[in-house]
């Protein structure tokens, strides 16, 4: 998925979804939510994913590491509130997943991100093969 394609994308299209509540901690002076904290949202996305408490992508011994990541801010997002996380898996390799990511607020879609993940082995630090478990997760997003 390119982010082009993709610019009309709402919550609902995204086969994981997930939230954030703001706090006012996370605003800057001018009144939004600074812009770093909009990571912490894609993060969380991320994170339920991995390591889902029903369907963990990682096992025994792994963990995953980014490798890349392309943040695109769209609008601002303002305290009080929640923001809504989406995440979609757009490509599955030998020991990455690439995901796609959007933060919403009331339905305004204000970031997207595509990031690609790698699965590590967590003594050596290298790339190892997706488990198949998680490969079977990953198929059914």
């Amino acid at each position: 998925m390119t982010d082009g394609m993709h610019e009309n994308w709402n919550l609902e299209q995204f086969p994981l979804r997930t939230y954030d509540k703001l706090r006012y901690a996370d605003t800057d002076r001018q009144g939004h939510v600074n812009n770093a904290v909009f990571s912490t949202f894609i993060e969380t996305g991320r994170v339920e994913l991995i390591y889902d408490s029903e369907a963990p992508l990682a096992s025994a011994g792994t963990s995953f590491l980014i490798v890349n990541l392309n943040l695109q801010l769209r609008a601002e997002i303002r305290w009080p509130g929640v923001v809504d996380i989406g995440t979609a898996v757009t490509r599955v390799g030998n020991s990455s997943i690439q995901l796609y990511q959007g933060v919403f607020q009331n339905g305004v879609c204000c970031a997207t991100a595509e990031t690609v993940i790698v699965c590590v082995d967590d003594i050596t630090q290298k790339p190892i093969r997706l488990p198949d478990a998680a490969r079977q997760i990953l198929a059914r997003l």
